[in-house]
């Protein structure tokens, strides 16, 4: 079956250099974007159910840039007045740098990773004195909270946003060649949205092994599956699909 029709359960990108239009282009392909997911923020009186004191906190661990916004927004909400002394620690330098959003960058202590919690360890621990605040979403990735209580952290979550389905209602009737995904949070979407969805011929595209796992786990068929040695992207993984389909 050639590839013609894409849907990729993400916003559609805002650089238009983005590889997706270069694939489309290269392909003839239709690639469309629509977020299966929608994060929403949990409510003040939600926040405070948790017993969560911010003014006990020293220190903030980001792991995303929707972390950065919550963490802003629960204080505002609250009435706390994030202290200048207030010690950031972010899982990648993006996310480091869009805390400028809120704070003066340079008059700050901010650190970071390369992408992983288990990049930040090490500066972790040379700040072992700091008591940590980890805002999160209800699906938090275990291996975040397991690394720090392994590597003995002080820290406690706080579930500050949570993902919710998007309504897809208005695609019951529209078919593609092939769904794109990026987390298990999407097929759940999928699913919720249409219960009674059959795979037949649609092709499905995963990203990351939890994504991956998401796909069989809910008895589907995993058509393309990134990243790979020599499919590091997603765009990659498909254009090396679209390709082999043509030799066949």
């Amino acid at each position: 079956m050639s590839v013609k029709t894409i849907l990729v359960s993400q916003p559609k990108p805002e650089s238009e250099k983005s590889p997706y239009f270069d694939l489309a282009e290269k392909y003839k392909l239709k690639i469309d974007f629509r977020p299966f997911i929608n994060v929403e923020g949990v409510s003040t009186r939600e926040f405070r159910e948790q017993k969560v004191d911010l003014a006990k906190c020293t220190a903030v661990i980001l792991t995303s840039k929707t972390a950065v916004d919550h963490f802003f927004r629960i204080a505002e909400e609250t009435r706390f007045k994030v202290p200048d002394a207030m010690k950031y620690f972010c899982m990648s330098e993006a996310v480091a740098y869009y805390l400028q959003k809120y704070v003066v960058y340079r008059k700050r202590k901010i650190f970071f990773g390369r992408q992983r919690i288990g990049d930040l360890v090490d500066v972790l621990k040379k700040h072992k004195n700091e008591k940590f605040l980890l805002p999160c979403s209800d699906i938090l990735r275990a291996n975040i909270p397991d690394t720090l209580e392994e590597n003995k952290i002080n820290f406690q979550k706080a579930v500050l946003y949570r993902t919710v389905a998007s309504d897809l209602s208005d695609l019951e009737d529209v078919k593609y060649d092939v769904l794109v995904f990026f987390s298990p949070s999407g097929i759940e979407s999928l699913l919720k949205n249409f219960p009674e969805f059959k795979q037949n011929t649609t092709k499905i595209a995963a990203f990351g092994p939890t994504t991956a796992n998401a796909v069989k786990q809910n008895n589907l068929r995993l058509d393309i599956h990134a990243p790979q040695p020599q499919a590091p992207s997603m765009t990659m993984a498909i254009e090396q699909f679209i390709k082999n389909g043509k030799k066949k």
